[in-house]
């Protein structure tokens, strides 16, 4: 079985398509921090915000991201996930909540990417109902599915094409999320289960 999801995971890259090479990927990174830092690092008058990391997908992005910020920043991360019908938007159900308070504070969510939108979406809601003063989403690739989405990024990294990609945080079947590019997967080979 292990030899199975290992030849697998291997196929999925063999006509996948490099759409965003490394150095990309670290520019659009260096790009957010810089428009954070213009934001938030010469202002002596207000408190500094709380950064939400989104698991487990933001997690590369995340990593990548604090150490380029110059500013006092308290940070922890939420896990949340939707169930039912994906077409219907499904429910989301929070499996880890901020530990410290929301309330009064400007909040910036940093997740891996914006698709269809519903999740980040209940999220900033659910943030502003808690309390939140302001809430920015920071994230890394918005996707380009060509119709509206509830929620807009406040800052993005990339925009990529409406394709099923992984890298840097993205995964296919949980693999590859280790890829310092993006990478689109062929629809032809995701079907193959």
């Amino acid at each position: 079985m292990q030899d199975f999801h290992h030849n697998r995971a291997r196929a999925l890259l063999k006509n996948a398509e490099e759409i965003f090479d490394k150095q990309a990927v670290l520019d659009s990174v260096a790009r957010i921090a810089d428009q954070l830092n213009t934001r938030f690092d010469h202002n002596d008058n207000q408190e500094f915000p709380l950064v939400l990391g989104v698991m487990g997908g933001a997690v590369v992005f995340t990593g990548h991201l604090l150490p380029q910020l110059t500013f006092p920043l308290e940070f922890d991360y939420i896990h949340v996930s939707r169930y039912g019908d994906d077409d219907q938007g499904g429910k989301v159900v929070w499996k880890v909540i901020p530990r410290p308070t929301v309330a009064g504070r400007t909040i910036i969510v940093v997740d891996d990417i914006l698709d269809e939108g519903e999740t980040l979406a209940h999220v900033k809601e659910r943030l502003l109902e808690m309390g939140a003063k302001e809430v920015i989403l920071a994230v890394f690739a918005d996707k380009a599915i060509g119709k509206p989405k509830p929620v807009k990024a406040d800052l993005v990294g990339l925009t990529i094409p409406n394709r099923f990609v992984v890298g840097f945080g993205m995964d296919a079947y949980g693999y590859w999320r280790n890829l310092p590019g993006l990478w689109a997967i062929r629809n032809e080979d995701l079907n193959q289960r």
